[in-house]
């Protein structure tokens, strides 16, 4: 598939993001169809034990579900949603977005663009005064 490659790019980025502090959010959106799962947010959380991990609120028709993963995981669980059902991934940080598509030819693409948040999320601030990141 052509838009694999690309999707490790983009989730290279998202993995440099919270190493340099500075990670907002992360969303899937624009499925294909009407599809029961309508979104999937991605945060992060600080661990007791003084490291992180991300959260993933999964949005349905009618319910979410939040569930915990390493960053490992989590690269495996978004990409694994790309396609079915989502075509879009977009990376919020304090430097730029990014967006990833796949369109229907199954080629991905990134399109950079100027940044939404002009802070991190509060816990990434929180990592960065802990000295986790």
């Amino acid at each position: 598939m052509l838009y694999q490659p690309v999707f490790v790019e983009f989730y290279e980025k998202v993995k440099a993001s919270i190493k340099a502090g500075t990670f907002a959010k992360l969303t899937l959106a624009k499925t294909i169809g009407d599809t029961e799962l309508k979104n999937i947010y991605v945060r992060l959380n600080i661990l007791e034990t003084g490291g992180y991990n991300v959260v993933f609120t999964t949005k349905y028709k009618t319910e979410e579900v939040e569930s915990f993963h390493t960053i490992d995981e989590a690269f495996m669980l978004l990409s694994s949603y790309i396609k079915s059902p989502f075509l879009t991934a977009l990376l919020f940080t304090t430097e730029q977005d990014l967006t990833f598509k796949v369109n229907k030819k199954n080629v991905g693409s990134l399109v950079e663009q100027v940044p939404t948040f002009k802070n991190a999320s509060p816990v990434m601030l929180e990592m960065i005064e802990q000295g986790i990141v």
